[in-house]
């Protein structure tokens, strides 16, 4: 089979032993790899009501038929579990040299079942999984983690968890190091946090089998015809990386400050990916097999954090970390991304929801008692602090580490009017009061707060009006779909989005045909992207979420922008509700948010519709 192994490894922690479940032709062109292959086999393998932290609930790491061809930025695995911070079904990915590893031990995927008794790792070849006591390695910051155990394997490519992971803090990130630069993180949703409960500390990979492509040659030639095209593309992000958007956005008056209180940030220039670049950048870096290199090494000159070396804050970091918190020391967000990095924790979720416990202070339903911190805006050391607090749950750290929506809940009163969270996740940078089309998105994507369901990219275009609803859910649904494609071929979003097209297209069948053999079209890409999106909200919902767990945050719902260029934009109540009457209408859903018997039947997933229509 072309673009494939045809191999899944299923690991059961519990009895140290593995099975190897071989799939066809068929299955793999019905879920393609990735986020599909992960979501089919979670739905499979994990009942309703499952604690995401039991040994009961399983992890995927699934590659797609891109990974390891001629493909660029292909070097790309989705982890696949039940979330501990969501309690839903959530998918994560990340880069490096790791995801093409695991595909050249003959596997496209691996699932962990069960738990292990002791800290362990997983030394996973072509002849099987061997486990390995990993107590030596246990409260090791990550890097550490996976120096040793490739420098102990030969070189293996290592994935590892950090304290955070260990001590399952809900938005715990296992992160991929690779020629000593950290490239892969999956960030979302406390994916480390589930292989901390299994007793998970790392995964090892090697291997040398090869994935075979029907003509090389030709696939060589599209890649060459393309690459222009993406080099054009992606030319703001090769120089400056994602920070480049931290002027733009603050400019539009759409980026968040002080738990979003504004959306303008005053002292923007600090820590905008222009100033970094001119007087921090060290070197570029890349995943394996990129031709984008967006990823940055910074070296701080001058003052408290002179000399420190790590990868730039992404821009969703700066955001989480610096503007929400009203922060603009660029040393202190890089020592803050150097942090989140190595004790393994999603920056994201770390910031929005010190955010909130910030606010809660400022307006005295959290005292000095409950926090042992005077939690003032803008204190970088605090910041600091406070993150090495959440991954070793100390003190206060303790119930941060637990995420925004539980905080907010067990602090009570109003703390959940200022809680910035869809579905349990903590929102990214990208407004969901300023930009429409990521106001329905967030609130029916099966993440919830994530940019990676719905994209953010095109509403970002002079010719893309945010000031109306119309269109919005249609756009909605488009990229829904197009992300769940491009996460089952494993692509990054970068460069597909700008080399190949923001909309699926007849770039993304003519790939696939050139890597598999087969004769897919346009409309069967959309039907596959539609299908694996219907898959994973038939798994929320039979988690009970339906049509009144499709919300907003209050604060975008009932608090305008009180400033800047966009000040007056909300999502009001009734807006919202109209735009998911639209949506649940093009997605084939009831008016409660359920996908029909016939949408499911008509997508080939018959079993799905009986389990949860039944």
């Amino acid at each position: 089979m072309f673009g494939y192994q045809g191999r899944i490894l299923h690991v059961d922690l519990t009895s140290k032993t593995s099975r190897v479940e071989e799939f066809d032709e068929a299955f793999a062109r019905k879920y393609l790899g990735g986020n599909g292959f992960a979501a089919k086999i979670v739905w499979d393998s994990v009942e309703p009501g499952v604690d995401p932290l039991s040994p009961e609930n399983v992890i995927v790491f699934a590659v797609g038929p891109y990974t390891d061809t001629a493909i660029p930025s292909a070097s790309r695995c989705c982890i696949g579990s039940k979330s501990p911070l969501t309690g839903l079904f959530f998918d994560s990915t990340f880069g490096g040299q790791w995801p093409i590893m695991l595909k050249r031990t003959g596997h496209d995927a691996i699932v962990l079942h069960g738990k292990a008794d002791t800290l362990t790792y997983l030394s996973i070849t072509e002849s099987g999984v061997v486990f390995r006591e990993a107590g030596d390695l246990k409260g090791k910051w990550i890097s550490e983690t996976c120096d040793a155990i490739s420098d102990g394997e030969g070189g293996a490519d290592v994935l590892a968890i950090g304290p955070a992971g260990e001590n399952m803090v809900r938005f715990a990130s296992p992160a991929h190091t690779w020629r000593k630069s950290r490239d892969g993180i999956a960030g979302r949703g406390g994916m480390a946090a589930v292989m901390g409960s299994k007793n998970i500390k790392a995964i090892a990979l090697k291997g040398k089998t090869k994935t075979a492509v029907p003509d090389p040659t030709a696939l060589r030639a599209f890649v060459n015809e393309t690459a222009e095209g993406v080099r054009n593309g992606t030319a703001a992000l090769h120089k400056y990386g994602t920070p480049i958007l931290v002027n733009m956005i603050n400019k539009m008056g759409a980026l968040g400050t002080m738990n979003l209180q504004k959306e303008v940030f005053d002292n923007c220039e600090p820590i905008s990916g222009e100033v970094m670049l001119e007087n921090y950048l060290d070197k570029d870096t890349t995943c394996l097999k990129c031709p984008v290199a967006c990823g940055k090494d910074y070296e701080m000159k001058g003052g408290k954090w002179d000399g420190l070396k790590w990868k730039m804050p992404e821009y969703e970091s700066i955001f989480a970390l610096g503007t929400m918190l009203g922060i603009d020391d660029p040393g202190a967000l890089l020592r803050a991304n150097q942090l989140c990095d190595e004790l393994g924790l999603d920056t994201i979720s770390a910031g929005v929801t010190m955010s909130l416990a910030y606010e809660c202070y400022e307006r005295g339903l959290l005292t000095q008692e409950d926090t042992r911190r005077d939690l003032k805006w803008g204190d970088p050391d605090l910041m600091l602090e406070l993150l090495e607090d959440i991954a070793h749950r100390r003190g206060f750290g303790a119930r941060l580490a637990e995420g925004g929506q539980r905080l907010g809940e067990e602090i009570g009163s109003d703390a959940l009017q200022f809680l910035y969270a869809a579905r349990g996740l903590e929102l990214p940078a990208h407004s969901a009061r300023a930009l429409k089309g990521m106001s329905i998105g967030y609130a029916t994507g099966t993440r919830g707060g994530s940019h990676h369901d719905t994209r953010p990219t095109l509403q970002y275009a002079a010719d893309h009006d945010n000031t109306t609803t119309e269109g919005k859910p249609a756009f909605a649904v488009q990229t829904q779909n197009y992300t769940a494609l491009g996460d089952s071929l494993t692509q990054c979003r970068f460069t597909s989005e700008r080399g190949y097209g923001a909309m699926i297209n007849e770039n993304f069948a003519k790939m696939l045909n050139f890597v598999t053999g087969w004769d897919t079209t346009v409309e069967e890409l959309e039907t596959t992207g539609e299908r694996i999106c219907n898959l994973e909200r038939a798994f929320q919902v039979r988690e009970g979420v339906d049509r009144s767990k499709d919300m907003l945050p209050h604060r975008v719902m009932h608090e305008p922008i009180p400033d800047g260029p966009h000040k007056g934009m909300h999502c009001p109540p009734d807006e919202l509700e109209k735009m998911k009457d639209e949506y649940y209408g093009l997605r084939g859903w009831n008016g409660n948010g359920i996908p029909t018997e016939e949408t499911l039947n008509r997508l080939g997933l018959n079993e799905v519709a009986s389990a949860i229509l039944s």
